[in-house]
């Protein structure tokens, strides 16, 4: 079991500006290689929709923001 130290006020901020920078930087990678397969998964997210449309038709987007990372 790790012994827990007793740290000041600002040794505390200080890790937790650390740990919230690591996070930042892990969300936006995350991000970065997740918009890099956008059209991957949206083919994915968007097949069960696909295979009960009847033949020839398509999909109607009512607002701007349903078909932004779609299109």
């Amino acid at each position: 079991m790790s012994e827990l130290k007793q740290q000041a006020l600002t040794e505390h901020l200080a890790e937790l500006r650390q740990c919230l920078i690591i996070s930042l930087l892990a969300v936006l990678v995350g991000f970065g290689v997740s918009y890099s397969f956008i059209e991957k998964i949206g083919v994915w997210f968007l097949k069960p929709l696909f295979d009960v449309l009847p033949k020839g038709s398509t999909l109607v987007f009512t607002s701007y923001q349903e078909a932004f990372f779609f299109i």
